[in-house]
């Protein structure tokens, strides 16, 4: 199973899409005044498709700080240019081989290129042997061998290390923050995935799920606080599946040493010690698998102001024979119950999910079906694909991808302009209504306004005023609204 908000396009280190012309372009505001003929080498990374990802890609330039590297915002500048990748489709595969091709010409010219993430993982020596584009190959869990490998590559070796761990990997390493607007950030809370959904490399990408001591998320998310971030968020491949026990340990170089923790934490229990750190330290997660979401996680939301009301639980479809085809463990009703409890608990959460056109034997109407669980769940918002078969899962070795392209694409188009006219219905309900904001910082369009987001992580864009910065809070009433956005003014 995969379902965390994977975008799949060129992104920076924040998530958000660039644009075509400054594809390439990673900014590093934390280091932007780093000194020329300092003696350290400089780096330059480019991170595609989930959250979770960019994560890492803070990790890995943790790693490399320690080795004396910097970044670099200029990839002509880079003795090192590193892609960390994406293997949920293959146009995300597709698009990280026409970017190696653009380094093709920095390699010739004596800078190293490295792979890393999911497509390092499934790909492995393939990079090195076949297709020559690399001089590294280094998987999720692998990270920490990043200054070896380097080394190596110098003297001619070609590095490779893909080993997937059974221990949390790097529960002692504090991420650069790269790209960092100050207020936002990730928290890795835990790697992997045990579903084996049929439609999904991630589990033999990433492995097996493993989670991070408590006490050590605490106290990352509390150093963020003390450091003027206002919000945090806790992923993982399935956030929901949470679960840390004493005898589990903590995985470090040292080796497997005792936690200060004694009784086991689930998911509710780790939400409420990061919320409990401050009323000003908003919470998100991401992502839930239905089937994990339990009724503690949601009375634990619905009790703690800070912990925002915003859930992104995938579908995927709406149909049962699919879902069961897809191996997501429930149906179209449990789903629609599951819903209806959300809002039950929670009758001011927000809700998105993932949606997939197109799966092996889908009819019309088994995506009839989708459409219409899209309608009684009210999604504000969702990730759309079109089903694209990867090779290794069950449903490439089970099913035959045989929709035509032409009919998943007519079949997306349709899924997306159904969200499109739930978006907009689901914001223009909020037009009157006044929501407590954290400011982000300047609008897109003009720096005349702030943009921030309120607890169901809906973007507000607002005039400024005088007084307030990024990381404050504000109140603000929604006077317009579009699919994407609301549209307000401050309110004292």
């Amino acid at each position: 199973m995969y379902d965390s908000n994977p975008t799949l396009e060129l992104l920076n280190l924040t998530g958000k899409k660039m644009d075509e012309d400054r594809q390439g372009e990673v900014l590093f505001k934390e280091f932007e005044d780093f000194t020329e003929g300092d003696g350290s080498k400089k780096f330059y990374i480019e991170s595609y498709g989930c959250q979770m990802n960019f994560s890492d890609s803070e990790i890995v330039a943790s790693i490399l700080s320690e080795a004396n590297y910097k970044p670099t915002r200029m990839m002509e500048a880079a003795d090192l240019i590193l892609v960390n990748t994406c293997s949920i489709r293959e146009k995300a595969e597709e698009t990280v081989r026409k970017r190696l091709r653009v380094f093709e010409a920095e390699k010739k010219q004596g800078s190293l290129v490295g792979v890393l993430g999911c497509m390092a993982e499934r790909l492995k020596s393939k990079f090195l042997e076949q297709e020559k584009l690399v001089d590294l190959v280094v998987g999720p869990d692998a990270y920490r061998d990043l200054p070896n490998l380097i080394a190596g590559a110098e003297d001619g070796e070609k590095g490779i290390n893909v080993f997937l761990s059974r221990e949390e990997t790097y529960a002692d390493i504090a991420p650069v923050r790269l790209d960092t607007n100050g207020v936002t950030a990730f928290i890795s809370i835990m790697r992997g995935c045990d579903n084996m959904c049929s439609f999904c490399v991630v589990p033999f990408t990433r492995g097996r799920e493993r989670s991070r001591d408590p006490l050590s998320i605490v106290a990352e998310a509390k150093d963020l606080f003390d450091k003027g971030y206002r919000e945090v968020t806790l992923l993982g491949q399935n956030v929901d599946s949470y679960k840390w026990s004493p005898k589990s340990g903590e995985n470090t170089e040292e080796g497997i040493v005792d936690s200060d923790v004694t009784e086991k934490v689930n998911f509710a229990q780790l939400l409420e010690m990061v919320a409990s750190i401050h009323p000003d330290l908003r919470v998100r997660f991401s992502t839930s698998h239905p089937k994990d979401i339990t009724d503690d996680v949601l009375h634990t939301m619905a009790k703690y102001e800070n912990i925002c009301k915003y859930i992104h639980l995938p579908v995927q479809s709406g149909n049962s024979r699919i879902l069961k085809r897809m191996n997501r463990t429930y149906d179209r009703e449990w789903y629609m119950e599951k819903i209806k409890r959300v809002y039950d608990i929670m009758p001011d959460c927000a809700i998105s999910s993932d949606v997939i056109a197109g799966f092996c034997g889908e009819t019309e109407e088994e995506h009839q079906e989708t459409l219409s669980i899209m309608e009684y769940s009210n999604y504000s918002m969702s990730y759309m694909f079109v089903y694209s078969e990867r090779p290794g899962t069950l449903a490439a070795k089970k099913y035959e991808d045989d929709i035509p392209d032409e009919v998943k694409k007519r079949r997306l188009n349709e899924i997306v302009r159904l969200q499109n006219h739930i978006s907009l219905e689901h914001n223009k309900k909020e037009i009157g209504k006044t929501f407590k904001v954290l400011i982000e910082g300047d609008s897109k369009k003009s720096d005349k306004e702030f943009k921030g987001r309120n607890s169901q992580n809906k973007m507000l864009v607002f005039p400024k005023k005088d007084g307030l910065k990024a990381g404050d809070y504000c109140f603000v009433q929604v006077n317009s609204a579009t699919s994407a956005t609301l549209i307000g003014e401050l309110v004292d």
